[in-house]
């Protein structure tokens, strides 16, 4: 457990930190040269497409927010509408133009609100259980800014080392200086909330329970199309063989704060379930000669 106390206030500081600092990335601030687009297309064509459509599926998650936390204070309302909404969707743009420069049709997100949230909205309203609601949503962000900042990172050296300074650096780097941020504020959300005991016993055992049900990784949409994509993206980062690795660092707030009493636990289960299952859709629809390693599967 953290030992400094997080309160409310640090949380709302850290929040107008972020927008301060970290304005939308401007297009024109980026260069997109490219010295050799088929290549850079065939060995992260894959990663870009899922990236881009993920980053642009915020306008949804920010309609689900709505739904599912209807009486969300002002700072959780600051951090998502005025900070994380503009910067994640200006992510997406400028992914999505580089797609359109290496010949890569547009990235398809999916702006509908799912069933499943739809049909907790009348539940939501109640204190108990959008208490609970917030707390997942806060372990949910955590661990999708995790995978997004990693994603990042291994880009960014891959593109290095491909010679592909211009968008390594201006592109690729300028959005690697944001999600950090919004990591730290579901970071200390989610720490804050155990910290002052937010959860009574009942809630936090509901919260794990749910989690294991429902827990799927950023952009798989619960269905299988976008799960094989994402296997794509672990082949094309090239960390099929570090699975658990990456589960770890998926996972280490969620261990720490869902599951502190399960003795020994690096990561929770259900993370590793997830990042198999995907790689063995992408594996099954490689093996039937559809697909080339690191091909985009939209």
């Amino acid at each position: 457990m953290a030992r400094q106390l997080i309160t409310p206030q640090k949380i709302r500081d850290h929040v107008k930190r972020l927008g301060e600092q970290h304005p939308p990335i401007r297009m024109d601030s980026v260069d997109f040269t490219v010295k050799e687009p088929r290549t850079l297309s065939e060995r992260f064509g894959s990663v870009l497409d899922y990236l881009a459509r993920v980053e642009l599926e915020v306008d949804r998650n920010v309609l689900e927010l709505l739904v599912l936390l209807p009486d969300v204070d002002e700072t959780n309302r600051m951090f998502y509408a005025d900070v994380w909404h503009p910067q994640e969707i200006q992510h997406g743009l400028i992914l999505d133009r580089l797609q359109g420069d290496l010949g890569q049709p547009p990235a398809e997100p999916i702006n509908d609100i799912a069933l499943r949230v739809k049909l907790l909205a009348p539940l939501a309203h109640f204190r108990p259980i959008q208490e609970i609601t917030r707390f997942l949503y806060f372990l949910t962000g955590a661990s999708t800014e995790r995978q997004a900042v990693l994603a990042y990172n291994t880009l960014s050296k891959g593109l290095d080392e491909m010679g592909e300074k211009a968008i390594s650096q201006t592109l690729i780097g300028q959005i690697k200086q944001q999600e950090p941020g919004h990591f730290a504020f579901y970071q200390m959300s989610a720490t804050s909330m155990v910290q002052h005991e937010v959860l009574k016993p009942w809630q936090l055992w509901l919260a794990r329970v749910l989690r294991e049900k429902t827990f799927g990784l950023v952009g798989t949409n619960k269905n299988d199309r976008h799960r094989k994509e994402y296997g794509s993206v672990i082949v094309g980062l090239g960390l099929e063989d570090r699975l658990e690795s990456y589960a770890r660092e998926i996972g280490r707030l969620e261990t720490r704060l869902l599951w502190a009493k399960e003795k020994g636990m690096e990561f929770p289960p259900y993370m590793l379930k997830a990042l198999r299952e995907c790689l063995a859709l992408y594996r099954e629809e490689f093996a039937k000669g559809n697909l080339s390693p690191t091909a985009a599967l939209g």
